[in-house]
């Protein structure tokens, strides 16, 4: 599968890249960031792919985050894709910013019309690795998950439903149980249909309780001032899950921090730090 460089930007040696593909999984074109950090002018460097939230496209993280300093330090690669298909539009997608454009929720839709092309469990989860192991200098058996808000919801369902896949999990103030909040709700019941057994293979705390996770500790960041922290967010619920089941959670509450990008920019180099240890 080809791909079309858009732009390429030098950053601490390295290089900061968007490129976009056809996807098989989505259906349509999509675009994704990848930073290369210098030492992949030499070797295959582990890689972190980085889901963003709700609105966000491939572009917040790696303009808002500050994150290539320490990747490239580290020797870290960063794979963000896009939030959602675009190249296809349905009627009402761009009606709420939480839903369809820009908040595909990082599942594979089942309900019409967005089944077709709304398959971003599959897109993150197998397409969008092979995709750029082929074409970067990425050590594929070193790959860690992280994200955002809604893409912390996705980096926690992905990373434990793929141990053979991505060895190490973060999140900064994830959605921890979308079975359990208004976003999530309306989000799953539009993909999936209103069977709420069908969106327990989407919930991090009913995966923690039913698939375990026997890799490293998880990280969780949350800012004890975010707005969405008690109604949509509920870390407590996350919490609960892992201990019960046994899983290894460090999850910080961080006083006075928003669910903004200067909460994530404060401590993205924990969470760098946190999967290079794990990747080692």
């Amino acid at each position: 599968m080809s791909i079309k460089t858009i732009s390429e930007n030098k950053c601490f040696d390295g290089m900061q890249t968007v490129f976009s593909h056809d996807s098989a999984a989505t259906g349509c074109p999509m675009r994704v960031a990848i930073y290369l950090p210098p030492q992949a002018q030499q070797a295959k460097v582990p890689v972190l792919f980085w889901l963003s939230g709700l609105t966000c496209t491939e572009e917040n993280f790696t303009v808002k985050a500050g994150a290539q300093r320490v990747a490239a330090q580290l020797g870290m690669a960063i794979v963000a894709p896009d939030t959602s298909p675009r190249g296809v539009r349905f009627p009402g997608d761009d009606a709420s910013y939480d839903f369809g454009l820009g908040a595909g929720f990082y599942v594979d839709a089942t309900e019409a019309p967005w089944s077709a092309n709304y398959r971003m469990y599959s897109y993150v989860a197998r397409e969008l690795p092979d995709l750029v192991g082929a074409h970067f200098a990425l050590d594929l058996s070193r790959a860690g998950i992280a994200g955002h808000s809604m893409g912390g919801h996705g980096a926690l369902t992905i990373g434990l439903k793929n141990p053979e896949r991505f060895r190490s999990i973060s999140a900064f103030a994830p959605i921890s149980s979308p079975m359990r909040c208004p976003w999530g709700e309306k989000a799953l019941t539009g993909y999936l249909g209103a069977d709420r057994a069908a969106w327990a293979d989407y919930d991090a705390t009913a995966l923690v309780q039913s698939r375990g996770w026997k890799g490293g500790p998880i990280l969780v960041d949350q800012g004890s001032g975010d707005q969405f922290l008690a109604s949509q967010l509920k870390p407590e619920l996350l919490s609960a899950a892992c201990e019960e089941a046994d899983v290894p959670l460090h999850l910080r509450m961080q006083p006075g921090y928003d669910h903004s990008y200067y909460f994530i920019a404060t401590f993205i180099e924990d969470h760098l730090r946190h999967h290079a240890a794990q990747l080692a």
